[in-house]
This record gives C-alpha cells, structure tokens and sequence, in this order.
C-alpha cells in the first residue's frame, strides 16, 4: 500500500535502516508523531521461536510504570461476593450468566478486558470461537483468570498490558501515547522488554530478539538494535 506524502516526508529525516539504542529510537518515534490526535506508540517485536509449538509459546502480562494512556473498560464474569469484589475495584461491566448470554446473543463487545474467575471459565469458554479472535479470550497466564479480582482490575486500569505471539512469531505491545514524556516512555519500553526477556521459553535456539521495532499510530517504524536489549 502506498504511503501518503506525509508519512514519506518523515522516512526522509533519517536513515530507515539504522539500529537505535532505546532512548534514540524513543526520541525519534516522538519527533515523528506530528498527527492532530494524541498517537500510540507501539512495540513489534519479532522473536526467535515458533509460535507452533507448544514449548515455545510466549504469552504474559505486565504492568507499565507509566500506563498506556488508554482508557481501558473491564468486564468481569463472576458470581457471588466476586461481582461485588469487582464493583468496588472499579470495573466497568461485571455480571453472570445474563453476561455471556448478552455476549452470546447481541454480539456485545462494549469492553477491553475480560476477567473471570476460574469457577466461571466453563460457561466463558464455550465464547471461544467469539471471544478468541478478538484477543478477549481470558488466560491464566495473562493474569486475567483469577480468584484476585480486586488486584487484576485495578492492575488492568492501572495499565496491565498483554503480550503474546501472532502466527509470525511477533509481539505487538502498546507502551504508551506520543504525549509522554521521553523518560516515561523509556521506562515502560524497559519494564516491558524486560518481562519479554524473563519469558523466553527453554526451547528457544539461538538469537531471542530477531527484529525490534518502535513505531507510533502513523509514523513510520524505528529499529532498535537488539545486541543493546
């Protein structure tokens, strides 16, 4: 797809192909982000496994010092004294079976975030098909099947981000908006790699960061040179 004038105008301040330690690449994802709303600035990540193999799966969480700057809506599905454990933590959407069956029926995804309890992931798990594809789908791993309600929606607003592996063996994170500050940036860039390092799996050969790259919502991608992670 051929890219607007504007867009080509930023690829010509500066050389596509250089590696940039993390603070520089920061720096030049910002200057670029000129658009008249507030940009994402994302992390690509291109990993040394593959994703079709169990062993080798990469898939967490982890919260951002600094948040993502987005405003995040969380659903819980529980019951009992959790739905009251979810209201007072601040969840936008909590319930039971009336819920899924709303899910199920109306095809309503007013939400960012699913959280359940694993009492209920029998009845969420027949949303799979639904729920999947969207990446809604909750996961242990993910922190967002849990018995600690109250901790996974206040770490969700606070800024909890996912992270796992498309079919490309790429991660695609969020670390926050172009109106950070570069230092904010940096320290959620640091805190979010870092967790990607500690999730390396065993089975993993060779180099771990094959490719990483910064980018925000309309700027072009900045590469950051994996031998400094």
């Amino acid at each position: 797809m051929k890219k607007g004038k504007n867009y080509q105008d930023k690829v010509k301040t500066y050389d596509k192909s250089e590696l940039f330690d993390l603070d520089a690449a920061v720096a030049q994802v910002k200057k670029m982000a000129t658009a008249k709303f507030d940009e994402t600035i994302e992390l690509h990540a291109r990993l040394g496994v593959d994703s079709r193999h169990a062993d080798q799966q990469v898939r967490g969480s982890v919260v951002l010092p600094n948040g993502t700057g987005n405003t995040v809506r969380v659903l819980v599905v529980a019951k009992g004294e959790k739905l009251k454990e979810a209201e007072e933590a601040g969840a936008d959407y909590f319930g039971e079976d009336e819920i899924i069956e709303k899910i199920q029926k109306e095809n309503w995804f007013d939400f960012d975030v699913l959280i359940a309890t694993p009492d209920m992931m029998g009845k969420v798990g027949r949303l799979g098909r639904i729920l999947g594809p969207k990446g809604l789908m909750p996961n242990p791993k993910s922190g967002t099947v849990t018995m600690d309600i109250a901790k996974a929606v206040q770490d969700t607003k606070a800024g909890k981000v996912e992270y796992r592996l498309d079919k490309a063996n790429i991660i695609h994170v969020i670390i926050g908006k172009a109106s950070f500050t570069e230092e904010q940036l940096t320290q959620n860039l640091d805190v979010l790699l870092d967790a990607l390092k500690k999730a390396k799996p065993a089975a993993a050969k060779g180099q771990y960061f094959r490719s990483v790259t910064l980018a925000s919502t309309m700027g072009p991608g900045v590469k950051i040179n994996p031998a400094r992670i």
